[in-house]
């Protein structure tokens, strides 16, 4: 019982990480991930020129003005991802941290490529394409594909959230047994008592 407890109060604590964090517009996503964005950019295109300058979100590279707003942090990504990690049932605290770290890390790398590949691209006839395919279709396979890798390299075998909602269901129907062969042992002294 003592360890049923303790997985319910881990679950309801997961749960309310994902919402915790939530809050506030993804706030705490973006705070951490706008400068870290905005500065590795800088980093990578420092190294093709020595004409870049940053002024508040805002890249000047050569001729390119580049504005790194929220959608281009892709905050909603990496949330998605937090998501994904944290309503997996049974994953041991260290595995969830390596998993959270390794594939926000493998997240950013692909973001980050993907900025530098449409500056890069900026002006040609192809870029209002690739821009729309990178933040309708790629962003999302790369999400999943990255879950898919943690799912492998770490051996996870539960779904995410459904795993969850089939435990609290299983909590559920061993509590109405316990009622039922409570209830029938009540049914048997009482019988007891009248022979």
């Amino acid at each position: 019982m003592e360890k049923e407890v303790k997985e319910v109060i881990g679950l309801f604590a997961r749960y309310f990480l994902i919402i915790l964090l939530g809050l506030g517009n993804l706030y705490l996503f973006y705070k951490i991930l706008t400068p870290l964005t905005i500065w590795s950019v800088f980093g990578v295109l420092s190294l093709f020129s020595n004409q870049v300058q940053i002024i508040d979100n805002w890249i000047f590279y050569n001729l390119i003005t580049i504005s790194i707003i929220p959608a281009c942090v892709a905050g909603a990504a990496f949330y998605l991802m937090f998501i994904l990690i944290f309503s997996t049932k049974d994953i041991k605290v260290i595995n969830r941290a390596k998993i959270l770290i390794s594939s926000f890390l493998l997240l950013f790398l692909f973001n980050i490529l993907r900025i530098i590949f449409l500056i890069f691209l900026f002006g040609s006839n192809y870029f209002d394409v690739l821009h729309w395919l990178f933040w309708n279709i790629l962003s999302t396979v790369a999400v999943v594909g990255i879950w898919i890798l943690m799912v492998r390299l770490f051996r996870i075998n539960k779904i995410p959230i459904y795993s969850d909602i089939l435990y609290l269901k299983s909590l559920s129907s061993k509590k109405d047994q316990k009622f039922i062969r409570l209830e029938n042992k009540g049914k048997k002294s009482k019988r007891g008592r009248k022979n």
